[in-house]
């Protein structure tokens, strides 16, 4: 892919306006701007009107049941009822149990062994759709091959791909590589063609491209060739987020300059600016006229907390590094979120969070991530640990704890070679898919997509410490 010209998308990019960040504050009420349809309010129960259209007839199962494909012969047997092992599916041992009607999709989100025969319009996160015939109901539900009738006004808003990466640091082993080849897209050769396929792409910047200060932290300070900037947009990127703990490495200068590089680049960035209004402002991408908020916090430390006339990252203190929870702040930060609401239709929030090599969560992820997605968060889509962490859904809307590492010279360890890349489907506003595609950093820290049992490894750390539907509990 070096050299390659970046596909032409259809997203629209913008800072968002400065009120927004304000929101929590008061200013007066904004008008809300038209929602994108999301053709049906509640995602476990389809719209019983006349019908008058037709959707996709879907089989939707666990999402630890991974890597089913089917014919579409084999796919009216399960409908007609005439399957009942999983291994006819090719998805291992146990009896496989058909489920329909309104509580299907419940039932599929805590039983594993359950399958559900639904219409499209019931998916949504903690459930998997079957390919059938090659078609996927979800991305391609004009090429999927049965279809059920539907009531008048069902058919899907925009189908959007979104893909959102773990860490990505291109300074150190990986700039050197870069800078030997002469190429600044290398880390992404085997990754741009799918990232850049998305409709819109999201990545976790965790170094600078200025080296205008001294360095902070020793042998862990990060810092790129401002050229890489040109590699990582070249590869698919959109919207960097920048809360994290390495983008002060090199000072509040190198951190500007930084900032100021992504732009002229054609990123637009959120989680750290040259004061408190800047670095909370959120992202705001535009695609196919569904409008995506992003925000991002930094609740590790060492980049210096922005504040007013202050150069930093948006910051939230809480355990395990930065002290106790910050109770107040987390209430401004929860405002913000439902403020974002009245300004885009779907709202994602990048927390850098939580505990280093381990698979495993601090509870306060949790206390977090579940009050972000109460105040109208959509996901919540975590970073920091560099180990893959689990997932989990509150009141239908999903929190991913860790993303793990997606590029990094961490050689050290394998869990800090690996990682997922987290695939949102959308119709409209409404999320209908959730998929994380495993990724393993190879020779020269250049990732690449797993397969075979590398990406049943790293799927299985997902589900150990996932809860709900994204847990093979169950």
């Amino acid at each position: 892919m070096a050299g390659a010209s970046r596909p032409r998308r259809r997203v629209v990019l913008a800072a968002a306006a400065a009120g927004v960040a304000a929101g929590c504050t008061g200013g007066g009420e904004r008008p809300r701007p038209r929602r994108a349809s999301s053709h049906s309010a509640d995602p476990d129960r389809p719209a019983t009107s006349a019908p008058a259209a037709r959707l996709p007839q879907v089989l939707a199962v666990h999402p630890t049941r991974t890597g089913l494909a089917v014919s579409r012969r084999l796919a009216e047997a399960v409908i007609a009822g005439r399957v009942h092992r999983w291994r006819e599916l090719g998805g291992g041992a146990g009896t496989l149990r058909v489920v329909r009607g309104r509580d299907a999709v419940a039932a599929v989100r805590r039983d594993p062994d359950a399958l559900a025969v639904i219409r499209a319009d019931a998916l949504g996160p903690g459930v998997a759709a079957v390919p059938v015939a090659g078609a996927d109901p979800v991305t391609e539900p004009a090429r999927y091959p049965l279809t059920a009738a539907a009531p008048r006004g069902s058919a899907p808003g925009p189908v959007i791909r979104t893909l959102w990466t773990g860490d990505i640091m291109l300074g150190r082993r990986v700039g050197a590589a870069m800078a030997d080849a002469r190429d600044w897209q290398l880390p992404f050769s085997r990754t741009a063609e799918r990232l850049a396929a998305a409709d819109l792409t999201v990545g976790n910047l965790e170094c600078t491209l200025s080296r205008a200060g001294p360095p902070t932290q020793g042998g862990d300070s990060f810092a790129a060739d401002p050229r890489a900037a040109a590699g990582l947009r070249r590869a698919g990127f959109d919207v960097l987020t920048l809360a994290n703990n390495h983008l002060g490495d090199f000072g509040t200068e190198a951190l500007r300059r930084t900032v100021r590089t992504l732009r002229r680049a054609g990123f637009t960035t959120t989680g750290a600016g040259d004061g408190l209004a800047e670095a909370r402002r959120p992202a705001i991408a535009e695609v196919r006229g569904v409008r995506f908020g992003i925000l991002a916090f930094n609740a590790i430390g060492e980049t210096p907390a922005a504040g007013d006339g202050r150069p930093g990252a948006y910051s939230l203190r809480m355990p395990p590094r930065t002290g106790p929870l910050d109770r107040p702040g987390l209430d401004r930060l929860a405002a913000e979120v439902a403020a974002l609401r009245d300004e885009a239709d779907v709202v994602v929030v990048c927390p850098h969070w939580g505990e280093q090599y381990t698979h495993r969560p601090v509870p306060a992820q949790r206390t977090v991530g579940r009050r972000l997605a109460e105040a109208g968060a959509d996901a919540v889509v975590g970073a920091h640990p560099h180990w893959v962490q689990g997932m989990e859904l509150h009141r239908g809307r999903l929190i991913a704890h860790s993303l793990g590492n997606f590029v990094f010279d961490m050689d050290f360890a394998p869990q800090t070679r690996q990682g997922v890349v987290l695939e949102l489907v959308f119709w409209g506003a409404r999320l209908m898919s959730v998929r994380p595609m495993p990724v393993v950093i190879g020779d020269g820290h250049v990732p690449r997509f797993a397969a075979g049992d590398a990406a049943a490894g790293i799927l299985e750390q997902v589900w150990s410490t996932g809860s709900g539907p994204f847990s093979r509990r169950g």
